[in-house]
């Protein structure tokens, strides 16, 4: 526990690796198309929970994984973001089912250690483009499908993208107060 605390206090963040390709705006939603770097990631699922409660159990395992429950007993060093992977339902909210992700950081991508946690997965993921709107506060549920609703209206019909999922994602700690940056990303098909 003292591994994930000093790890997410103390520890530079690194970014996932993207490139800008444009930016838009409609109806004052600014959005971004990037490509994404592919690579190794730590991923948890959680069925059955209210999207919020599951989030931040997910979240919280993957902290303890980089900040040191592993196999080697090293703290990682932290990324961002924390990646939420969301499956909405027939009105838009989101089914019980999530998938909490974390890019591992460079120097450990060629060989992560293993986790501790049985229910975390090292996975091996392709690159992928994304469109992304960005907005701030402590997020929740509520907010990422508002967030969501609005890049979709800014996107228009013309965008091709995933609609079985999106991607939920925080970039800063639950004690950074002021600031704070979240997104929605859609992954385009």
């Amino acid at each position: 526990m003292l591994g994930m605390v000093k790890n997410s206090l103390l520890s530079t963040v690194e970014a996932w690796p993207y490139r800008l390709l444009s930016k838009g705006e409609k109806d004052q939603v600014s959005y971004e198309e990037r490509a994404c770097e592919g690579g190794m990631f730590a991923a948890v699922e959680l069925v059955g929970k209210p999207f919020d409660e599951a989030s931040k159990e997910g979240a919280v395992k993957l902290l303890k994984y980089v900040g040191g429950s592993n196999d080697k007993g090293v703290g990682m060093g932290m990324t961002a973001p924390v990646s939420i992977t969301a499956f909405p339902a027939e009105d838009g909210s989101f089914q019980q089912k999530v998938k909490v992700s974390l890019r591992i950081p460079s120097q450990f991508q060629a060989n992560p250690p293993c986790p501790t946690d049985e229910s975390i997965k090292i996975e091996e993921r392709e690159g992928m483009t994304i469109y992304s709107t960005q907005f701030g506060g402590y997020a929740k549920e509520a907010d990422y499908v508002s967030y969501a609703a609005k890049l979709k209206a800014a996107l228009g019909s013309d965008a091709a993208y995933r609609k079985d999922f999106y991607l939920c994602n925080g970039y800063d700690p639950p004690m950074k107060p002021y600031g704070r940056r979240n997104e929605v990303w859609f992954v385009k098909e």
